[in-house]
């Protein structure tokens, strides 16, 4: 696959940004077994945001279990790659971060105001956006699918599918996922595909 406007690949802040939520997930781990919550003080939850405005942004660090942690890391780190080789390392943060403000915010504004959400689901849902409107026919492989999908389709197909688990924030997913599409508007004049 080759891209006009392909920058190459920036690691760097992909690999920090993972190393960052792992470090929070064992910090928070270490102190729920000694008996201390973090995820009250850093979770996003509307009613105590006044107390704990901080939330809104080291929300997108915490995880609550082994699984969701991964899975937002791995995803992160197939879409981070491949978004910034096109846009850009400033364009992947930019769009990485608003995304994840943008899915607290949905999730303030459609949820009740005394649950906390958590994970950087609502910023990895931003990138998959802003791809799905960059390179919407790009082939990609959905564990546990043999067949290639189209990233459209394996973006808004995983939306749906978490959407029905119980307990999932599809609130922050719709917002982060929204603002991504909206990125991925305003960047597609700069990224030009050639090829896949």
């Amino acid at each position: 696959m080759r891209f006009s406007s392909y920058r190459g690949e920036n690691l760097t802040p992909i690999l920090v940004l993972i190393i960052i939520n792992f470090v929070v997930y064992l910090a928070t781990t270490v102190a729920a077994l000694t008996g201390h919550q973090l995820i009250p003080l850093l979770g996003f939850q509307a009613a105590g945001f006044f107390e704990r405005p901080w939330t809104i942004l080291t929300s997108l660090f915490v995880h609550g279990g082994l699984w969701h942690l991964a899975a937002n890391m791995l995803t992160f780190f197939f879409f981070g790659r491949f978004f910034s080789g096109l846009a850009g390392t400033r364009a992947l943060l930019t769009v990485y971060f608003l995304g994840g403000l943008a899915g607290n915010l949905f999730f303030m504004l459609m949820s009740s105001p005394f649950a906390i959400v958590i994970g950087a689901s609502g910023a990895v849902f931003a990138l998959g956006g802003a791809l799905t409107v960059l390179t919407p026919r790009l082939p990609v492989i959905v564990f546990p699918i043999p067949v290639p999908l189209p990233l459209w389709a394996a973006v808004i197909g995983g939306f749906v599918l978490l959407s029905l688990f119980p307990g999932v924030a599809w609130q922050g997913h719709l917002g982060g996922m929204l603002t991504g599409i909206i990125a991925g508007f305003i960047l597609r004049n700069r990224v030009r595909p050639l090829s896949y």
